[in-house]
């Protein structure tokens, strides 16, 4: 497929791309029409690019039926009125099956995972996510970097020998490193997507991102979409004042190795009735003495 087909794609990826939460019932199980209510939520509040199964939409703790449903409810809601990159990983016949799955869906996208395995090398990171896309030539392939070691000339090595490698989420907090890959990768080849949301932003969309991802969107799209609306027309100052409004919550969700990340969102969504705090090990729900703080915040964007 040419590059001309993944234009729809590519201009998705430069946008706010948003991170849903899984939302869990009482029993401990996705709570589906929850799920939908709050994907709606998003449309309506103007975001047309999802990503279930997303960090944010807790992946990891998700059994493979859940991960194929909510990978069905979205793409059922989202309609014509998004588009979906739907996140695959794990194994490789796991992440070609989901890819599979998302694709007969109506999936456009699929963005990997980073590998989890102690063992990554930048010849077998290639091999790995060649193997998926080469499994899905129709769908745009996104992958997740979040290895500071790996080198930009690899992705470049990717895309050569899988020409739907469209676009990368990354995700190493280092703007500076992002600025050198992008450059060694190929700034224009790529869609380049800020993968640690708005409080980097600013700094990766002057280096060459022209989109971010978004797990705060959740709570307050308009907050994201103000963001990004700033940084499209290069209003620095004012894609710094959305920072400065932003900065607490996102502080809360990074402090200790980010263990509260989805924690603090699903919080901010049940003190404004949205949805259940349940969050699933090695996550756990906010002590009760730090909800009104998210809570507070909460509010304020509501306003």
């Amino acid at each position: 497929m040419s590059s001309v087909a993944f234009e729809t794609q590519r201009a998705a990826l430069a946008d706010v791309v948003a991170i849903p939460v899984t939302p869990f019932a009482e029993d401990g199980s996705v709570a589906r029409d929850t799920h939908r209510a709050l994907l709606r939520r998003l449309l309506d509040g103007g975001i047309t690019t999802l990503t279930p199964n997303g960090n944010t939409g807790e992946f990891y703790a998700l059994t493979p039926e859940e991960r194929r449903l909510v990978t069905e409810l979205t793409i059922d809601e989202a309609g014509e009125r998004a588009v979906v990159l739907a996140g695959v990983g794990h194994d490789v016949p796991t992440a070609v099956a989901s890819a599979r799955h998302a694709r007969e869906l109506g999936a456009q996208m699929v963005m990997v995972h980073q590998p989890v395995h102690p063992y990554v090398s930048q010849a077998g990171w290639v091999d790995y996510h060649r193997a998926i896309a080469e499994a899905v030539p129709e769908l745009g392939v996104v992958p997740y970097i979040r290895n500071p070691q790996l080198a930009g000339v690899r992705l470049a090595e990717l895309a050569d020998a899988c020409p739907n490698v469209i676009g990368v989420k990354y995700a190493v907090p280092d703007a500076s490193r992002f600025a050198a890959f992008a450059r060694d990768a190929g700034l224009e080849r790529f869609v380049w997507v800020a993968g640690l949301a708005e409080p980097y932003a600013p700094s990766y969309f002057s280096a060459g991102a022209t989109g971010f991802t978004s797990g705060l969107v959740n709570v307050a799209p308009a907050v994201s979409l103000n963001m990004i609306e700033a940084l499209r027309s290069g209003d620095y100052p004012a894609a710094m004042k959305v920072w400065e409004q932003i900065r607490r919550f996102e502080e809360l969700r990074a402090a200790n190795g980010s263990a509260d990340n989805v924690t603090v969102v699903k919080e901010a969504l049940a003190s404004l009735g949205l949805c259940r705090r349940e969050v699933r090990p090695p996550s756990r729900a906010l002590p009760q003495s730090e909800r009104s703080e998210v809570a507070a915040i909460a509010a304020g964007w509501s306003i």
